[in-house]
């Protein structure tokens, strides 16, 4: 089996992620990337992927300059094209170093990651078994999700925001953004909001947004004075490079202190791990390097003795993905639950994810383990 074809589809729909006005909810992602690798048998693999999909679309078509052998300018997908789609090991790195004077972060290394996960499904579809008994084993057939969503501008917003999560099904809710860090008076009143609404027998995760500019003092402050409401974590309280801030904060605090849906690669987490001694690891499988890369982090995670609890907010496919990672994984404890209503979170798979008593099922079908909706593809496909 050869790979015959990489392509990248730019999908666009007519909603707009927009800061909620009350305690509605978000429309969810405008701009989606969709990757498809092809085989001479037949079988196809898919991803998605959080990026700006049109760049990610020049990274995969750029064509090949060097001679075989010296490839370090290359297009992506000029390097997996007539190669075995399941020797994901070598695939990764040979896409890692053709692109390394152009990437190693960034586009070029999302772009790898969809391809990875694509090449993944691929193999679990060839092989006819799902991807997280391609790791290495199944340790759950479910996770449980937390509703991942903005914060509301108002306390009352804030509660019937989480009210509604609450009535569908959900016992963790994950705020962030927002208008958050705006008002450090007001940040404080909607957390308490959203923590009464909740009571003690749910949990409450806040996401602070890391583009306000923090010293880690300012940050250790944030952190305690909601430290009252119990969240289970917090996260990319600094900016995402702050390792040495990270660890002030991570030392300083109780809370669990998350970071890593903006680093990529094994090396890069391995800074998160030693260097910023935060907490909870939380790869992007659209970012950090794909499932080939994920099985390094999540083994040096559990080497480290950190928790991971992936970042997977696009679609229902990324989701998917990662279920099979958290079902490989030793210990899981939530999966992230994108609530937004969009078609292009939605309405990608065939089979979308539905909550059953707060958790998410672990797909059984070989890859994925879902059908990516061709319809939806087709409607909203502008490149």
């Amino acid at each position: 089996m050869k790979i015959t074809s990489v392509e990248v589809m730019v999908l666009k729909s007519q909603g707009l992620y927009h800061r909620p006005e009350g305690a509605e909810e978000p429309s969810g992602p405008t701009t989606m990337g969709l990757v498809k690798v092809s085989t001479d048998a037949g079988v196809t693999g898919y991803s998605d992927m959080e990026t700006t999909p049109s760049v990610a679309k020049a990274v995969v078509e750029a064509p090949s300059w060097s001679e075989p052998g010296l490839e370090f300018f290359e297009g992506l997908a000029s390097l997996v094209v007539g190669e075995n789609p399941l020797e994901v090991e070598r695939l990764w790195y040979k896409m890692y170093r053709g692109s390394i004077y152009y990437g190693r972060r960034g586009a070029a290394l999302q772009a790898l990651s969809a391809i990875d996960i694509a090449l993944w499904d691929i193999m679990g579809k060839f092989y006819q078994q799902p991807i997280h008994i391609l790791l290495g084993g199944k340790w759950r057939d479910r996770v449980r999700a937390y509703a991942s969503t903005l914060f509301r501008p108002t306390p009352e917003a804030m509660r019937l925001a989480a009210r509604r999560y609450l009535d569908s099904g959900f016992t963790a809710v994950k705020f962030g953004w927002g208008v958050f860090g705006e008002d450090r008076r007001r940040d404080v009143e909607l957390v308490e909001a959203a923590r009464t609404e909740l009571g003690g027998h749910n949990d409450l995760l806040i996401d602070t947004g890391w583009f306000f500019e923090r010293t880690p003092k300012e940050a250790i402050q944030v952190v305690r004075s909601l430290e009252p409401y119990e969240p289970y974590f917090i996260e990319e309280i600094l900016h995402p490079e702050d390792y040495d801030g990270y660890a002030q904060v991570a030392d300083a605090v109780d809370t669990l202190i998350a970071c890593g849906e903006q680093e990529s690669t094994p090396w890069g987490f391995h800074q998160l791990v030693e260097r910023a001694r935060v907490d909870v690891l939380q790869p992007d499988l659209t970012r950090c390097g794909g499932l080939t890369a994920a099985r390094r982090i999540v083994h040096m995670a559990e080497t480290a003795n950190r928790l991971v609890i992936p970042h997977s907010w696009c679609s229902d496919l990324l989701t998917a993905a990662t279920l099979h990672l958290l079902a490989f994984q030793r210990r899981a404890e939530f999966v992230e639950f994108n609530t937004s209503s969009g078609p292009l979170s939605r309405e990608l798979t065939l089979e979308p994810l539905r909550l059953e008593d707060g958790f998410l099922v672990v797909p059984t079908g070989p890859g994925l383990g879902v059908t990516v909706n061709e319809d939806t593809i087709a409607k909203y496909r502008i490149a």
